[in-house]
């Protein structure tokens, strides 16, 4: 059976460390700077400054331009009340209650605030939070393997950095069901 776009992205992410000698996040820190920077600037860059092939350095490319980089903004600010500011301020409590349950984990969970998202992480990430809508928040978890759920969605074409999405309306949507897939990536990390 073919594989959609979405798991062939995912396949290249998982073998980009391989195939490039770096991860993506690793690569979307090599572009710190270049945030504004047209896509073919980037994949011109990419392989004639690092012998990246075509094909991932689109891929790395698109990964960057979504995300404005995987890196704090210059200058620092607070990009968590960014991302729940302009009338999504009624979803910071769900932000605050995953991250206070992650936290709970163990001493080497890593939040990391970008531009749109919280990255999760231990050695490797294992999900992240965004506000997607003014009325939702979409948790993305690494769970490679886990069948799908009504509930427990695969990520298709959320963020092709993690493998299944999980939509929040309210902070009652926290609750053990979400805290243990949050447990079984960061555990497979």
């Amino acid at each position: 059976m073919a594989k959609s776009p979405e798991e062939m992205a995912q396949s290249m992410i998982q073998n980009m460390k391989d195939k490039t000698g770096k991860a993506l996040e690793e690569w979307l820190q090599v572009l710190k700077g270049k945030e504004g920077a047209k896509h073919g600037e980037i994949v011109k860059h990419l392989k004639g400054d690092h012998g990246v092939t075509h094909g991932f350095a689109n891929l790395i490319s698109h990964k960057f331009r979504e995300t404005g980089s995987d890196a704090p903004a210059p200058g620092g600010g607070d990009l968590v009340a960014a991302q729940y500011g302009g009338g999504k301020e009624g979803l910071r409590p769900i932000y605050d209650k995953i991250i206070a349950a992650v936290q709970s984990f163990g001493d080497d969970v890593e939040v990391s605030p970008k531009k749109a998202y919280v990255s999760l992480r231990r050695s490797k990430q294992f999900g992240i939070i965004q506000p997607s809508t003014k009325t939702r928040v979409d948790v993305g978890i690494n769970l490679k393997g886990r069948d799908a759920t009504d509930r427990l969605e695969n990520s298709g074409s959320f963020n092709a950095m993690v493998s299944h999405r999980v939509r929040l309306a309210e902070a009652g949507d926290v609750d053990e069901e979400l805290i243990g897939w949050l447990r079984d990536a960061y555990e497979g990390a």
